[in-house]
């Protein structure tokens, strides 16, 4: 039996010097060999593994036939940011965990391989789609993240009459302002989202919903109205120091550095937080020409939220992890951060989240030298969403509330869904949720 496939890598010294993608792929040689290994179940765990609904089991079929772009149709079918997701889902805890082949040897590469097929299909050309026949009836979309473009796709190809409203100058959300280019290059997303807009959609960005125009409007011009405005990058770590020049932002600093103006680090920079923004925070540090980057965790490694795959790459760049530290201050030299002061955590109790509570070790102070510190300690709803989406009901941590099955909210006639709903998952959900809420808005529209 053939051994599951690694895909080919740039190498140390390639990755570190600039923001090209660094896994290559599958070559057809592997990819071949990797789909003849699938067992073909016929209820298989892969294809219920999948939120997006992929018929994982049919693409690897048409790949081993050599039917490279039905393989991909078929993938993109269900998914509207199929190759995104090939390069970005976490497949290892969804579609190829509950892989039937991991009890004779390793799950399938399903991700590599849907990876391999939409490569092939971005090389031919995606086939746009047409727009349903009319129906009549308005939609309006505010956000051009995955939840609002894959609900934009599904409605305009039903024949709704569908406007999008982006307050960036460019559609496409995270997946161009969040993701670092070195694991999602940014054609991949401008082509994907070419194909979502093709069924008509029309798209009107930089436009602010609440500041160029109301809700009020929105909703009287429309049928139905779909929320998809994702979160802010807005740390919570609070303080003192926390303003100096040379902390900054994780959501800026990978803004920047995926519009290209990628900030010059020097020295030693620290990073804050456990989760996947600061791992694509410390690579993209490494990437801009720090030293040395740390990144400073609270919990151990086991809690992290981050996914392992995460982890491994941040380490492979060089990346130094500090567990069971804490920032209690950053002190200042010359107007900038040039230290932080850190405390020694242990494990107490599970907190709200479930995972133990870190608890301050006394007389374990001390202090770490840093050129720039990157505070990623999490995303945050924001802050003007209900002021601006009157009479929509919010959860207590901001998030907007909606019935799980439609994914309606508290307004008829108004949907949501994506990182504003579930408080900031993956591209995957949020395709999965522009799915969810398309069939809901067509069923009220009807």
């Amino acid at each position: 039996m053939s051994v599951r496939p690694r895909m080919k890598e740039l190498s140390e010294e390639e990755r570190k010097s600039g923001f090209d993608e660094v896994e290559k792929g599958l070559a057809l040689h592997q990819a071949l060999p990797e789909a003849s290994r699938c067992l073909f179940c016929h209820e298989a765990p892969c294809v219920t593994g999948c939120i997006a609904g992929i018929d994982v089991v049919g693409f690897i079929r048409r790949l081993k036939t050599r039917n490279f772009v039905g393989a991909a149709r078929l993938a993109r079918e269900a998914n509207v940011f199929s190759a995104v997701c090939a390069r970005v889902c976490p497949s290892e805890e969804q579609c190829e965990k509950p892989c039937s082949s991991t009890n004779l040897a390793e799950p399938i590469a399903i991700s590599a391989l849907h990876r391999f097929v939409t490569d092939e299909e971005l090389k031919r050309g995606i086939r746009p789609e047409k727009a349903g026949t009319p129906t009549g009836k308005k939609v309006a979309v505010i956000g051009a993240g995955p939840a609002g473009l894959t609900l934009a796709h599904e409605l305009a190809g039903q024949g709704h009459e569908v406007t999008v409203y982006e307050a960036e100058d460019e559609p496409g959300g995270l997946m161009i302002h969040g993701i670092p280019r070195y694991r999602l290059p940014r054609e991949i997303v401008s082509r994907e989202i070419d194909y979502a807009l093709s069924p008509g959609v029309n798209l009107r960005t930089g436009v602010s919903v609440g500041r160029d125009i109301s809700f009020d409007e929105i909703k009287k011009d429309s049928d139905a109205v779909f929320i998809g405005i994702g979160l802010g990058y807005r740390s919570q770590l609070d303080i003192p120091g926390h303003d100096l020049a040379g902390v900054l932002q994780a959501g800026e600093f990978l803004r920047m550095a995926a519009l290209g103006d990628v900030p010059r680090l020097s020295g030693t920079v620290a990073v804050i937080g456990g989760g996947n923004v600061a791992m694509d925070a410390a690579c993209s540090a490494v990437r801009a020409g720090a030293n040395e980057v740390v990144v400073l965790y609270r919990r151990r490694e086991q809690e992290m939220p981050a996914w392992k795959r995460e982890r491994e790459f941040a380490e492979k760049e060089g990346v130094k992890f500090r567990y069971l530290t804490a920032p209690r201050k950053f002190i200042e030299k010359d107007g900038r951060v040039a230290a932080i002061e850190c405390v020694s955590t242990r494990l107490g109790e599970p907190d709200s989240s479930g995972r133990p509570r870190p608890e301050v070790i006394l007389g374990s102070e001390h202090v770490i030298d840093v050129s720039f510190v990157i505070l990623a300690t999490g995303q945050a709803p924001w802050p003007e969403v209900s002021q601006v989406f009157g009479g929509i009901e919010l959860s207590s941590s901001g998030t907007v509330k909606v019935a799980p099955e439609t994914l309606a909210t508290s307004v008829e006639g108004v949907f949501a869904g994506g990182d504003a709903v579930n408080g900031g998952r993956t591209v995957v959900q949020a395709v999965a949720d522009g799915k969810l809420a398309a069939k809901a808005i067509n069923d009220f529209l009807s």
